[in-house]
């Protein structure tokens, strides 16, 4: 009896944390049974339905469209729909699920990539905010609103690293650093999934696309990747692991092959990396058609690739429909095993079962959330202040910004007065009718003191069919037809008239995103010609530039006053861009993504490593050093970079001990002040360089930031902590380890402006 008690006393001081895993152990036990349970009644064809995500047909990424869904969905073949919405249309076809012979909920999914109604900036203007928390209430807000509207699991966050802007889809993302990356990734699968999945407002998080997309040759969509493991493990696999261990429940296979073998038939990135290494104990599902375009890889017909597929690790077959149509000849021709096409319905299973639709397959299905809980005043609100803190001040000559509220604005631009373009790619959900243009918000925003006079002023390019190419989507920006001088000539003429121009030009929404890379990365022919016509005048013009990538701007840096990269910034665009042009706030972004002087420097990037011929303090050009005859190495922009409308003084850094060993820390610190007459944040950015190491190492790589606001004339103090960990990196034998030695730690307003001290490594 004495034993019994004191067990049970010590039961009781067991730790909160203990408890808790006591509590999950049971949890997972009670689904485990349950779904034993289920799955021996399931037939061989209903298991494999589960494998069988179709659309909806309300938007689609791909040519194909699923047909045929409501009498699939009876007979129990399907698992999934996505791009299906309403509480209305969701209940409907739940309502079908449930009178099929096992009552199997469907799951709903859609891309609510930056937002939903409520569309926030595209995540790679998210990223310039440098602003985690900022990030995951955006992702806060996105999973309250689409919940609301009766879905419950995003395709997102996209956390693919990228160093080529050709790439279309660097908008769909967070940049070219894997630090930030990271942390950007663990944000977000927090600000969907929350503390419990089974609440009614998460939904859960699919990280995607696994892996190496953003490094796909030559920038160009869907193509072939071949990386080294060293580059692999160091750069480009973090992100992905860092929404993984924030405990993302799925994950998105990418389109691309991986040194000959594409991911969605690639056992090693789905199997050994992905489950064995990382652990992860989620499902996954193929991009769209992503299992029938493994024909055209060159892998075999669509039974042979769909059983490739399932063996590697692709779990849900998106649209294609060769799991649904093969994989049960292929059982009877022992070409799959029953064990993998359990393992695979197991795992979507459990997904369903850990967002509560088990217990309550209609619980996404309230019209009354739909109506209270999506654009509301706050979202919207939060939404415009979002925007601000995104927009990046390139340039800001004489002072040029803000702009005072009175006198005569000229606005010109192709981007001047579209609705449809300012929430940016990936905005499926955005009711563009609700959407204020350029041209009203500055209206509102500016005051009566303000006359604004608008002229279209140039196409958005010069040939129709690239316009069309670039305005997909129902973002259509009707073309002038008439001559390109006499359109350039009516915005010239109301420039003259003006105090100050403002240009809105660069992209259309849809310039960027899936499937739309470009060779040219600067501003289209016809706009170029534009924006030399109203410098021409001799008037202040500031560049509103419009883009959802880096851009080549060498000769806008050089002649335009004035700069703001406002990306594409959602549903509340322009009325943050007002604000910003008119100093009602401050901009504080910073680019996480090098801005090129031209197309030829690319891949550019700041972690780069050093070569054997460096050019060192040479500037430009030295012969039989690592350098080009018609351009320096320098990019336009380093990551990093932003101005504010103040400015900002950084002290020397300092440092607690020049040497430390593992298990010890030190703390490298340094005074920033605000040395302007406006109130602005800061993003002060830690860098360290290991000198030698048995791996050559890039010769910096971004470790720590901190975003803080100062008062004019205010000063503080900031510091990071070095640990060993943080010094850590894959060497040649793919071991994650520490070298004693030399270092130095940089730490500045972006990559390239930076003050440093040395410290070594003790071991």
């Amino acid at each position: 009896m004495k034993k019994i008690i004191i067990a049970f006393a010590a039961a009781l001081t067991l730790p909160a944390f203990a408890q808790k895993a006591k509590t999950v152990v049971t949890e997972k036990q009670k689904m485990d049974a349950f779904i034993k349970n289920l799955m021996a009644k399931m037939t061989v064809d209903e298991k494999i339905g589960q494998l069988n995500l179709v659309t909806g047909g309300e938007a689609t990424t791909g040519a194909a469209v699923s047909t045929g869904v409501e009498s699939k969905i009876a007979k129990g073949n399907v698992g999934g729909i996505f791009s299906l919405t309403t509480p209305q249309k969701i209940r409907k076809a739940q309502e079908i699920a449930m009178r099929s012979r096992l009552k199997i909920p469907l799951i709903f999914g859609q891309d609510v990539i930056h937002g939903y109604k409520t569309t926030f900036p595209i995540p790679l203007a998210l990223a310039a905010s440098w602003d985690m928390s900022l990030i995951e209430k955006t992702a806060r807000v996105a999973a309250t609103e689409a919940t609301a509207d009766g879905l419950n699991w995003t395709f997102s966050p996209m956390v693919d690293l990228s160093r080529d802007p050709r790439w279309g889809r660097v908008a769909e993302g967070n940049g070219e650093d894997p630090f930030l990356s990271s942390a950007i990734a663990k944000a977000m699968v927090k600000g969907y999934q929350g503390n419990d999945l089974k609440e009614v407002n998460t939904m859960m998080a699919c990280v995607k696309h696994l892996a190496l997309y953003g490094a796909a040759e030559g920038g160009r969509d869907y193509n072939t990747t071949d990386m080294s493991l060293d580059r692999m493990y160091n750069e480009y696999l973090p992100p992905y692991k860092a929404a993984i261990d924030a405990g993302a429940g799925s994950v998105m296979v990418s389109f691309n092959d991986i040194n000959g073998v594409p991911a969605t038939a690639n056992k090693w990135l789905l199997t050994d990396l992905l489950r064995k290494q990382w652990g992860f104990t989620g499902f996954v599902a193929s991009d769209y058609t992503g299992v029938s375009e493994l024909v055209p890889h060159g892998l075999g017909d669509l039974k042979q690739v769909s059983g490739l597929a399932l063996k590697a690790g692709t779990d849900m077959d998106m649209v294609s429909e060769g799991f649904l149509t093969t994989l049960a000849q292929s059982l009877k021709e022992g070409k799959v095993t029953i064990a993998q096409i359990n393992n695979a319905c197991r795992l979507i299973l459990e997904a369903k079962y850990k967002l509560g639709l088990f217990d309550d397959p209609f619980k996404y299905c309230s019209e009354e959330r739909a109506a209270k809980e999506i654009l509301t005043a706050d979202n919207l609100q939060f939404a415009r202040e979002t925007a601000t803190k995104t927009f990046v001040l390139l340039k800001n000559e004489n002072q040029t910004l803000p702009l005072q509220k009175k006198g005569t604005i000229a606005l010109v631009g192709p981007l001047a007065n579209t609705r449809s373009n300012m929430p940016g790619t990936w905005s499926v959900n955005a009711d563009f009718a609700r959407i204020p243009t350029l041209l009203e918000s500055l209206t509102t925003v500016a005051g009566k003191d303000v006359k604004i006079l608008h002229a279209l002023g140039s196409n958005l390019i010069g040939d129709p069919n690239q316009q069309i190419w670039g305005t997909a989507h129902g973002r259509d920006i009707p073309r002038d037809n008439r001559p390109e001088s006499e359109i350039i000539a009516e915005a010239v003429k109301i420039a003259e008239k003006a105090d100050v121009v403002i240009a809105a030009l660069g992209e259309a929404s849809e310039m960027s995103g899936e499937s739309s890379s470009r060779t040219d990365i600067g501003i289209p022919d016809t706009q170029r010609r534009l924006l030399a016509a109203l410098l021409q005048t001799g008037k202040p013009v500031v560049l509103v530039l419009f883009a959802g990538r880096p851009m080549t701007l060498t000769w806008e840096q050089q002649n335009v006053p004035a700069i703001l990269n406002v990306w594409f910034g959602g549903v509340e665009a322009a009325h943050a861009i007002s604000d910003v042009l008119f100093g009602d706030v401050n901009p504080s972004g910073k680019i996480t993504m090098t801005f090129p002087q031209n197309v030829g420097q690319i891949p550019l990037y700041y972690a780069h490593k050093m070569t054997g011929r460096p050019l060192g303090n040479n500037k430009w050009f030295t012969r039989f050093l690592s350098n080009y005859l018609d351009v320096s190495n320098e990019p336009l922009y380093p990551f990093g970079y932003g101005l504010s409308y103040t400015t900002f003084n950084y002290g020397d850094v300092k440092i607690s001990n020049n040497s430390f060993k593992p298990g010890q820390k030190i703390t490298v610190s340094t005074r920033v002040t605000n040395s302007g007459k406006r109130a602005g944040e800061e993003v002060v950015q830690l860098y360290i360089r290991d000198l030698v190491g048995t791996s050559t190492r890039p010769v910096k790589e971004l470790k720590g930031f901190q975003k803080i606001s100062l008062q004019p004339g205010e000063t503080k103090n900031v510091s990071f902590t070095i640990s060993e960990e943080m010094l850590r990196f894959y060497n040649s034998e793919l071991k994650f380890v520490s070298e004693a030695g030399d270092f130095k730690a940089f730490i500045g307003t972006n990559s390239r402006d930076v003050k440093e001290v040395d410290f070594k490594l003790v071991k």
